[in-house]
Protein backbone atom coordinates (compact mmCIF):
# COMPACT_ATOMS: atom_id res chain seq x y z
CA UNK A 1 0.00 0.00 0.00
CA UNK A 2 1.10 3.50 -0.78
CA UNK A 3 1.61 6.00 2.19
CA UNK A 4 0.22 8.96 2.06
CA UNK A 5 1.67 12.28 4.17
CA UNK A 6 3.64 9.93 6.51
CA UNK A 7 0.79 7.84 8.37
CA UNK A 8 -2.46 7.31 6.15
CA UNK A 9 -3.72 4.44 4.09
CA UNK A 10 -5.49 2.97 1.38
CA UNK A 11 -5.98 0.09 3.13
CA UNK A 12 -4.36 -3.59 5.14
CA UNK A 13 -4.07 -6.94 4.57
CA UNK A 14 -5.50 -9.48 7.07
CA UNK A 15 -3.20 -12.45 7.31
CA UNK A 16 -5.88 -14.27 8.79
CA UNK A 17 -4.65 -18.20 8.76
CA UNK A 18 -3.29 -17.87 5.19
CA UNK A 19 0.03 -19.34 6.68
CA UNK A 20 -1.81 -22.86 7.17
CA UNK A 21 -3.66 -23.16 3.67
CA UNK A 22 -4.59 -26.78 4.66
CA UNK A 23 -6.86 -25.36 7.72
CA UNK A 24 -8.32 -22.48 5.76
CA UNK A 25 -11.38 -25.24 3.81
CA UNK A 26 -11.65 -26.72 7.11
CA UNK A 27 -12.16 -23.41 8.97
CA UNK A 28 -14.81 -21.73 6.40
CA UNK A 29 -17.12 -25.47 6.84
CA UNK A 30 -16.94 -25.25 10.76
CA UNK A 31 -17.33 -21.33 11.03
CA UNK A 32 -19.81 -20.81 8.34
CA UNK A 33 -21.81 -23.94 10.32
CA UNK A 34 -20.97 -21.53 13.37
CA UNK A 35 -22.30 -18.28 12.05
CA UNK A 36 -25.39 -19.73 10.61
CA UNK A 37 -26.12 -21.67 14.04
CA UNK A 38 -26.03 -17.81 15.86
CA UNK A 39 -27.99 -16.31 13.80
CA UNK A 40 -30.62 -19.17 14.04
CA UNK A 41 -30.09 -19.24 17.91
CA UNK A 42 -29.92 -15.45 18.85
CA UNK A 43 -32.94 -14.34 16.38
CA UNK A 44 -35.06 -17.22 17.97
CA UNK A 45 -34.53 -15.98 21.38
CA UNK A 46 -35.21 -12.41 20.00
CA UNK A 47 -38.04 -13.07 18.45
CA UNK A 48 -39.33 -15.27 21.41
CA UNK A 49 -38.57 -13.02 24.08
CA UNK A 50 -41.11 -10.43 21.59
CA UNK A 51 -43.88 -13.47 20.69
CA UNK A 52 -44.36 -14.90 24.30
CA UNK A 53 -46.32 -12.72 26.84
CA UNK A 54 -44.96 -14.74 29.56
CA UNK A 55 -41.26 -13.67 28.43
CA UNK A 56 -42.16 -9.89 28.59
CA UNK A 57 -39.91 -9.22 31.45
CA UNK A 58 -36.83 -7.41 32.69
CA UNK A 59 -34.76 -10.39 32.39
CA UNK A 60 -35.83 -11.61 28.69
CA UNK A 61 -35.57 -7.85 27.69
CA UNK A 62 -31.96 -7.53 28.53
CA UNK A 63 -31.24 -11.72 27.46
CA UNK A 64 -32.96 -9.85 23.67
CA UNK A 65 -30.81 -7.03 24.12
CA UNK A 66 -27.77 -9.72 24.90
CA UNK A 67 -28.90 -11.64 22.05
CA UNK A 68 -29.04 -8.70 19.23
CA UNK A 69 -25.39 -7.46 20.52
CA UNK A 70 -23.89 -11.07 19.67
CA UNK A 71 -25.62 -11.06 16.60
CA UNK A 72 -23.94 -7.97 15.60
CA UNK A 73 -20.47 -8.72 17.16
CA UNK A 74 -20.40 -12.22 15.13
CA UNK A 75 -21.55 -10.22 11.80
CA UNK A 76 -18.78 -7.36 12.33
CA UNK A 77 -16.06 -9.87 11.67
CA UNK A 78 -17.24 -13.86 10.87
CA UNK A 79 -18.75 -12.47 6.88
CA UNK A 80 -15.31 -10.72 5.98
CA UNK A 81 -13.12 -13.86 7.00
CA UNK A 82 -15.34 -16.56 5.71
CA UNK A 83 -15.03 -14.36 2.31
CA UNK A 84 -11.05 -14.08 3.18
CA UNK A 85 -10.77 -18.05 3.60
CA UNK A 86 -12.11 -18.65 0.07
CA UNK A 87 -10.32 -15.83 -1.73
CA UNK A 88 -6.54 -14.80 -2.18
CA UNK A 89 -7.20 -10.95 -2.10
CA UNK A 90 -7.25 -10.40 2.30
CA UNK A 91 -7.24 -7.04 1.98
CA UNK A 92 -9.95 -4.40 4.21
CA UNK A 93 -10.24 -0.61 3.47
CA UNK A 94 -8.80 1.58 5.91
CA UNK A 95 -12.26 3.19 6.18
CA UNK A 96 -12.84 -0.99 7.05
CA UNK A 97 -10.52 -1.54 9.09
CA UNK A 98 -11.28 1.72 11.07
CA UNK A 99 -15.58 0.47 11.19
CA UNK A 100 -14.42 -2.89 11.91
CA UNK A 101 -12.40 -2.00 15.28
CA UNK A 102 -14.95 0.53 16.16
CA UNK A 103 -17.61 -1.83 16.49
CA UNK A 104 -16.09 -4.73 17.81
CA UNK A 105 -14.72 -2.84 20.51
CA UNK A 106 -18.39 -1.01 21.05
CA UNK A 107 -20.33 -4.37 21.16
CA UNK A 108 -17.75 -5.98 23.34
CA UNK A 109 -17.47 -2.90 25.93
CA UNK A 110 -21.64 -2.75 25.48
CA UNK A 111 -21.46 -6.43 26.83
CA UNK A 112 -19.43 -5.69 29.31
CA UNK A 113 -21.45 -3.47 31.09
CA UNK A 114 -24.98 -5.39 30.23
CA UNK A 115 -23.35 -8.53 31.61
CA UNK A 116 -23.19 -6.41 34.70
CA UNK A 117 -26.86 -5.03 34.56
CA UNK A 118 -28.09 -8.12 33.67
CA UNK A 119 -26.44 -10.04 37.36
CA UNK A 120 -27.79 -6.59 39.17
CA UNK A 121 -31.64 -7.49 38.00
CA UNK A 122 -31.06 -11.29 39.11
CA UNK A 123 -29.79 -9.53 42.52
CA UNK A 124 -33.02 -7.22 42.59
CA UNK A 125 -35.62 -10.32 41.43
CA UNK A 126 -33.94 -12.90 43.98
CA UNK A 127 -33.13 -10.63 47.05
CA UNK A 128 -36.05 -8.01 46.63
CA UNK A 129 -38.93 -9.97 45.03
CA UNK A 130 -41.53 -7.61 46.54
CA UNK A 131 -39.74 -4.59 45.07
CA UNK A 132 -39.12 -6.56 41.90
CA UNK A 133 -41.23 -4.76 39.95
CA UNK A 134 -40.94 -1.98 41.62
CA UNK A 135 -36.95 -1.17 41.26
CA UNK A 136 -36.91 -2.95 37.79
CA UNK A 137 -39.27 -0.89 36.21
CA UNK A 138 -39.64 -0.67 32.31
CA UNK A 139 -38.73 2.66 32.03
CA UNK A 140 -35.32 1.66 34.05
CA UNK A 141 -34.98 -1.77 32.10
CA UNK A 142 -34.72 0.56 28.70
CA UNK A 143 -32.60 3.19 30.46
CA UNK A 144 -29.91 0.83 31.76
CA UNK A 145 -29.87 -0.68 28.55
CA UNK A 146 -29.71 2.42 26.47
CA UNK A 147 -26.57 3.30 29.05
CA UNK A 148 -24.74 0.40 28.25
CA UNK A 149 -24.84 1.02 24.38
CA UNK A 150 -24.02 4.41 24.82
CA UNK A 151 -21.30 4.33 27.10
CA UNK A 152 -19.55 0.88 24.99
CA UNK A 153 -19.52 2.91 22.36
CA UNK A 154 -18.61 6.45 23.58
CA UNK A 155 -15.44 4.29 25.19
CA UNK A 156 -14.73 2.84 21.08
CA UNK A 157 -15.00 5.92 19.86
CA UNK A 158 -11.93 7.35 22.01
CA UNK A 159 -10.08 3.97 21.84
CA UNK A 160 -10.59 3.65 17.99
CA UNK A 161 -9.08 7.21 17.56
CA UNK A 162 -6.17 6.65 19.72
CA UNK A 163 -5.23 3.24 18.02
CA UNK A 164 -5.29 5.08 15.02
CA UNK A 165 -2.87 8.11 16.27
CA UNK A 166 -0.26 5.81 16.42
CA UNK A 167 1.97 5.90 13.44
CA UNK A 168 2.53 2.79 11.08
CA UNK A 169 5.21 4.43 8.40
CA UNK A 170 3.51 2.30 5.86
CA UNK A 171 3.51 -1.12 7.58
CA UNK A 172 -0.13 -2.54 6.73
CA UNK A 173 -0.02 -6.24 7.19
CA UNK A 174 -2.38 -7.43 10.05
CA UNK A 175 -1.11 -11.00 11.67
CA UNK A 176 -4.88 -11.71 12.61
CA UNK A 177 -7.97 -12.33 10.90
CA UNK A 178 -9.72 -8.78 11.70
CA UNK A 179 -8.75 -5.36 12.76
CA UNK A 180 -8.44 -5.67 16.58
CA UNK A 181 -6.30 -3.88 19.71
CA UNK A 182 -3.19 -5.67 19.56
CA UNK A 183 -2.38 -6.37 16.44
CA UNK A 184 -2.41 -3.31 15.56
CA UNK A 185 -0.20 -1.85 17.47
CA UNK A 186 2.28 -4.22 16.97
CA UNK A 187 2.62 -2.06 13.27
CA UNK A 188 3.65 0.66 14.90
CA UNK A 189 7.01 1.97 14.08
CA UNK A 190 7.64 3.99 17.50
CA UNK A 191 7.53 3.24 20.86
CA UNK A 192 3.86 2.28 21.79
CA UNK A 193 3.84 1.69 25.95
CA UNK A 194 2.22 4.88 26.40
CA UNK A 195 -0.54 3.90 24.10
CA UNK A 196 -1.01 0.75 25.64
CA UNK A 197 -1.40 1.89 29.41
CA UNK A 198 -3.99 3.98 27.91
CA UNK A 199 -5.97 0.76 26.09
CA UNK A 200 -4.91 -1.05 29.05
CA UNK A 201 -6.66 1.27 31.59
CA UNK A 202 -9.66 1.43 29.79
CA UNK A 203 -10.07 -2.05 29.44
CA UNK A 204 -9.18 -2.67 33.33
CA UNK A 205 -12.58 -0.38 33.86
CA UNK A 206 -14.68 -1.99 31.61
CA UNK A 207 -13.92 -5.25 32.43
CA UNK A 208 -13.03 -4.95 36.37
CA UNK A 209 -16.51 -2.21 37.15
CA UNK A 210 -18.94 -4.78 36.05
CA UNK A 211 -17.31 -7.93 37.29
CA UNK A 212 -17.09 -6.35 40.65
CA UNK A 213 -21.10 -5.24 40.12
CA UNK A 214 -21.78 -8.53 39.47
CA UNK A 215 -19.66 -10.20 42.13
CA UNK A 216 -21.27 -8.42 44.81
CA UNK A 217 -24.58 -9.10 43.03
CA UNK A 218 -23.94 -12.92 43.23
CA UNK A 219 -22.45 -12.64 46.76
CA UNK A 220 -25.45 -10.91 47.85
CA UNK A 221 -27.55 -13.86 46.02
CA UNK A 222 -25.96 -16.28 47.28
CA UNK A 223 -26.25 -15.03 50.59
CA UNK A 224 -29.92 -15.14 50.22
CA UNK A 225 -30.64 -18.29 48.89
CA UNK A 226 -28.90 -19.97 51.56
CA UNK A 227 -30.93 -18.48 54.26
CA UNK A 228 -34.32 -20.33 52.03
CA UNK A 229 -35.00 -23.70 53.91
CA UNK A 230 -36.37 -25.66 51.23
CA UNK A 231 -33.77 -27.40 48.66
CA UNK A 232 -36.14 -27.42 46.15
CA UNK A 233 -36.27 -23.24 46.29
CA UNK A 234 -32.70 -22.86 46.55
CA UNK A 235 -31.96 -24.99 43.67
CA UNK A 236 -34.83 -22.95 41.82
CA UNK A 237 -33.64 -19.44 42.84
CA UNK A 238 -29.94 -21.02 42.02
CA UNK A 239 -31.16 -22.21 38.86
CA UNK A 240 -32.68 -18.74 37.77
CA UNK A 241 -28.60 -17.86 37.68
CA UNK A 242 -27.04 -20.45 36.49
CA UNK A 243 -27.17 -19.55 32.49
CA UNK A 244 -25.40 -16.10 33.72
CA UNK A 245 -22.82 -17.09 35.37
CA UNK A 246 -22.17 -19.31 32.63
CA UNK A 247 -22.08 -16.86 29.88
CA UNK A 248 -20.47 -14.39 31.93
CA UNK A 249 -17.46 -16.92 32.60
CA UNK A 250 -17.17 -17.48 29.10
CA UNK A 251 -16.96 -14.05 28.22
CA UNK A 252 -15.16 -12.72 30.73
CA UNK A 253 -12.39 -15.81 30.75
CA UNK A 254 -11.53 -15.12 27.03
CA UNK A 255 -11.77 -11.23 27.33
CA UNK A 256 -9.08 -11.39 30.31
CA UNK A 257 -6.84 -13.54 28.06
CA UNK A 258 -7.01 -11.53 25.20
CA UNK A 259 -6.88 -7.94 26.83
CA UNK A 260 -5.27 -7.95 30.45
CA UNK A 261 -2.85 -10.58 29.50
CA UNK A 262 1.01 -8.86 28.04
CA UNK A 263 1.50 -10.02 24.51
CA UNK A 264 4.77 -11.53 25.04
CA UNK A 265 2.85 -14.37 27.33
CA UNK A 266 1.01 -15.62 24.21
CA UNK A 267 2.11 -16.81 20.20
CA UNK A 268 -0.15 -14.88 17.70
CA UNK A 269 -1.68 -18.02 16.83
CA UNK A 270 -2.84 -18.67 20.38
CA UNK A 271 -4.74 -15.10 20.28
CA UNK A 272 -6.43 -15.49 16.73
CA UNK A 273 -8.02 -18.59 18.15
CA UNK A 274 -8.96 -16.86 21.92
CA UNK A 275 -10.54 -14.50 19.44
CA UNK A 276 -12.20 -17.03 17.30
CA UNK A 277 -13.83 -18.37 20.58
CA UNK A 278 -15.24 -15.32 21.90
CA UNK A 279 -16.39 -13.71 18.03
CA UNK A 280 -18.05 -17.01 16.69
CA UNK A 281 -18.41 -19.47 19.94
CA UNK A 282 -19.34 -17.72 22.44
CA UNK A 283 -21.87 -16.10 20.69
CA UNK A 284 -23.01 -19.06 19.63
CA UNK A 285 -23.26 -21.32 22.64
CA UNK A 286 -25.16 -18.40 24.69
CA UNK A 287 -28.52 -18.83 23.28
CA UNK A 288 -27.89 -23.17 23.87
CA UNK A 289 -26.81 -22.08 27.70
CA UNK A 290 -30.20 -19.72 28.06
CA UNK A 291 -32.75 -22.18 25.98
CA UNK A 292 -31.28 -25.50 27.58
CA UNK A 293 -31.47 -24.25 30.85
CA UNK A 294 -34.43 -21.94 31.19
CA UNK A 295 -38.46 -24.06 31.06
CA UNK A 296 -39.88 -20.58 30.07
CA UNK A 297 -38.05 -20.07 27.32
CA UNK A 298 -38.21 -23.68 26.00
CA UNK A 299 -42.06 -23.72 27.07
CA UNK A 300 -42.51 -20.75 24.94
CA UNK A 301 -40.88 -22.24 22.13
CA UNK A 302 -43.00 -25.26 22.20
CA UNK A 303 -45.80 -22.73 22.08
CA UNK A 304 -44.52 -21.17 19.04
CA UNK A 305 -43.69 -24.72 17.00
CA UNK A 306 -47.18 -26.24 18.31
CA UNK A 307 -48.64 -22.67 16.46
CA UNK A 308 -46.88 -22.94 13.65
CA UNK A 309 -48.16 -26.57 12.99
CA UNK A 310 -51.73 -26.25 14.30
CA UNK A 311 -51.66 -23.51 11.12
CA UNK A 312 -50.86 -25.89 8.32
Amino acid sequence: MEQKNGSSFTGFILLGFSDRPQLELVLFVVLLMFYLFTLLGNATIIALSHLDPHLQTPMYFFLSNLSFLDLCYTTSTVPQLLVHLRTADKSISFGGCVTQLFLSLGLGGTECILLGVMAFDRYAAICKPLQYTVIMHPRLCALMASASWFVGFANSLLETVLIFLVPLCGRNKIDHFFCEVPPLLKLACVDTTVYESEIFFFSMIFLIIPLALITFSYGRIVRAVLRIKSASGQRKAFGTCGSHITVVSLFYGTAIYAYLQPSDNHSQDQAKFVSLFYTIITPMVNPVIYTLRNKDMTGAMKKVLARVHDSR
